[in-house]
Parts: structure tokens; sequence; C-alpha cells
């Protein structure tokens, strides 16, 4: 009896994968058009519009090693993986693969020229097609939460091994899946390793229909990140900067919705300590000016990452208008509320605080990182507040209480310590499956 990898997919999973490959060539003109419409605000969609259907200059790849992350995070949470298979397999060419503009911009800010970065094609089988002749991985790594039933087929019938890797799956994302279950089980049976950031990932995409022999729990790649080494030193010289005795919390990640409550915050924060700094670091680049102008009309003293480097004693608000430069910020601040999470956006990367011993606060909505924070806040290194009107009360009370926040400062740094290691186990799996 052949395994469920090498099976032929049923009457019944084609048929809904022609359904699916047809509502995807329907709604192609209106994925044009959004692609259009950012990229010439971002004056990039004449350059590179084409490497969203499969075509673009390639040099020699064949026996490439894939990575997929689609955006700013997964290529964060990915950072360590790659430097490990560059260690690990320096004559293999690396491709990196995003979709969105900002991911691609920290490829390059990572990476450099050391990889190969090309936007992932759209799920359309000539798209797909024309990607993997280009591309010709010997393996295919999915990092977190990307299903796409045509890319995963194609790699399937070309023999490429596919594994997701610091995959998860939130409840929300679950019951998203859940009514595409004849479309999406397929899709997963393409896959031969889900190595899960959790016991709960793991779970859940069992319930989706992976094959339980296949999802592997091999915990969360971004207790691996490297910390910058001079992420502490240049903290101290920006705390050296603006007062090192000035209480100074960073609102970091924040969307639209979370500025004006962080805002809000501030305000009462300054009622008590008048000489008090928030760094505000919006998630998206094109919201920066946004945030700029919403600071300067509740008549914020302000100064911006852009223009002015590093803020004076006058300011109250300095706005990081600036991508992949917050682990300074985190050494610097006397605590750190990580945003998302006031919204229901699902929450960031609450280890990046965590990594250098800085107090986590988040909100309601952390469902992206749910085993993470709640470990935390187990653990006492982070705290949670239930709406956005309690963030002004938390931060007060953290930046009056030094031992409070020491304290949480340490905790957090030993539960980021003792989660370390998912790297070298997926590596192990990666080893596995090239050997084969």
């Amino acid at each position: 009896m052949r395994s469920a990898y090498t099976a032929a997919p049923s009457r019944t999973s084609s048929a809904l994968r022609y359904l699916y490959t047809l509502a995807m060539y329907l709604a192609t003109p209106l994925l044009m058009l959004r692609l259009m419409t950012r990229g010439m605000r971002y004056g990039s969609f004449h350059q590179r519009w084409s490497e969203r259907f499969g075509v673009f200059p390639a040099p020699d790849l064949h026996g490439s090693l894939w990575v997929h992350a689609v955006s700013v995070g997964e290529v964060n949470a990915a950072e360590p993986l790659i430097k490990a298979l560059q260690r690990d397999y320096p004559n293999a060419p690396l491709v990196i693969t995003t979709v969105t503009q900002t991911g691609s911009a920290r490829v390059h800010q990572l990476f450099g020229g050391s990889v190969f970065h090309v936007y992932l094609p759209y799920d359309l089988p000539f798209a797909v097609r024309g990607f993997l002749e280009r591309v010709r991985p010997r393996l295919a790594l999915i990092v977190e939460t990307e299903i796409w039933p045509n890319l995963y087929y194609a790699c399937r019938r070309r023999g490429i091994p596919l594994m997701i890797v610091n995959a998860r799956l939130s409840e929300r994302s679950l019951r998203g899946y859940r009514p595409l279950r004849g479309l999406v089980r397929p899709a997963l049976n393409s896959v031969r390793l889900i190595a899960a950031q959790s016991r709960t990932d793991a779970g859940r995409y069992r319930s989706l229909g992976a094959d339980p022999t296949r999802v592997i729990v091999s915990g969360n790649l971004k207790f691996d990140m490297p910390i910058p080494e001079d992420a502490v030193r240049d903290g101290g010289m920006l705390r050296e900067q603006w007062g090192r005795l000035r209480p100074v919390w960073i609102a970091a990640s924040t969307h639209e919705g979370e500025e004006l409550p962080v805002l809000e915050a501030h305000l009462e924060v300054l009622q008590r300590l008048p000489d008090a700094l928030l760094l505000i670091a919006p998630r998206h680049p094109e919201r920066f000016k946004l945030v700029e102008n919403s600071v300067r009309s509740l008549g914020f003293a302000m100064a911006t990452r852009s223009a002015d480097r590093v803020p004076g004693p006058a300011q109250q608000v300095f706005v990081i208008d600036a991508m992949g430069e917050l682990m300074p910020f985190f050494a610097a601040a006397d605590l750190a509320f990580v945003g998302g999470s006031l919204v229901p956006i699902g929450g960031h990367n609450v280890l990046e605080p965590a990594a250098l011993s800085t107090p986590v606060l988040v909100g309601p909505h952390t469902f992206n990182f749910e085993e993470i924070t709640l470990t935390l806040i187990n653990e006492g290194g982070a705290a949670r507040v239930t709406r956005a009107s309690q963030l002004g009360s938390a931060v007060l009370r953290l930046l009056r209480d030094r031992p409070a926040r020491e304290r949480m400062g340490r905790l957090a740094q030993v539960v980021f310590d003792s989660e370390r290691g998912a790297v070298k186990r997926v590596i192990a799996l990666i080893d596995g499956l090239l050997q084969e």
C-alpha cells in the first residue's frame, strides 16, 4: 500500500482544487490592482510585479534550499534557521521568498547578497511552475502558517520534500480553515514534516487532517533568535543621552486603533511622571506619518528617528519611524508594551524584549503568540491588560516600582533562555529529509 504522501489525490480533492484554481484566476485582476496600488506607493511595482507570476531572472539555483517567510515577523523568526543552513550547507544556493515588501526589505537587511530573494508567486499553476523551474529546490521550508494547495501539490509532483517549520495555527486560523478542510487536508498530505511550535499547534494541524506521524513538536525558532551584540551597548548609550534616571517605556509594533490608547496612556503617565518618555514604533512603514500627525495633534513635544536620531530631554514622545531597529530601544526602555494586542490582530513577538530582560505588557488579543505569552505571564515575566483603559495605570505602576520591573525582567530572561534549542532540532529533521 502506498503511503499518504505518495498516494494519488482523490477525485473529490482534485475537483476542489480545480474550483479553488478557478477562483484564484477570477481573483487575479483584483490581486493585480492591489499589487499595483501598493507598488505605486512604494515605487516598486514596475520593477518586480512579474515575480508574482513566476517570471524573473535567476542565477543557477539548481539544488537550492528554499525558505518561505511571508513577512517581517516570519523573516525574523527564520533568521537563526537560515544562518544555520548557511553554516551547514555552504555550497547550496539559498532562496528566500516573501509576500510583503517589508519582508523583502528585512531579508536584504539581514542577509544582503548572500541569499537570492524573490516574491512568492500567486498560487496559480503556471506561476508556481515557472517559479519552481527557475528555483529548482531540493527542499522547501515554509515558515509558520502558509497553506497553498497548488504550490504544495506541485512540490509533491516534482518530488520536492516540503516541510512546515515553526508551524503555528491559532484558534482563529483553525476556524477559518475548517470550512476548507476538503481542500486543506490533501495539501497537508503533500507535506513531509510539520515541525510545530507547541503541542497545541500540533493538535490543531492534526485536526485539520495532517498525518499525525508527520507532526512533531520542535519548539519555537524565535527563542533561538540572535541577540545583537551591540544591542545592550547601544541601549546604554541611548539611556545616557536621554537621562539614565528618566522613566522610559516603549510601545512596539502598534497598529491602527492602538496608537491613540497608547498616547492617552502616556498622558496619564505624564500627570505623575512629567519627565517620562514614550517610544512608539508603528508596525507598518506606511503608517509612520499618520502616527507622527496623531502625536502632534495631541500636543506632545515630539522627535522622530529619521529626523532627530535620538530624543532630547524636552521631548515627550519619540516615533521610531525605521524598520529593524527595535532591539537597542528594547534594551534602553524600562518596560515594553507589545502591540497588535489591544486590537484583534493577535499580538507580536514578546520574546525580543524578554531576551533583553525588559518587562512586557500585552493587551487581551495574543492568539498569534498564545503559548509564549501565557508562559511569560504565568512565570511572572509579563502582565496583561484586559482593556485599553488599563494601559496607563499598568505602565505607571511599573515605572514607579523599580524592584518589580527588575524582577519581571529577570523572569522574562529565564523563560527565554529555558526555551532555546528549536533550531538544532529542526536542522536535525532537515538533515534527515536531505539524506533520504
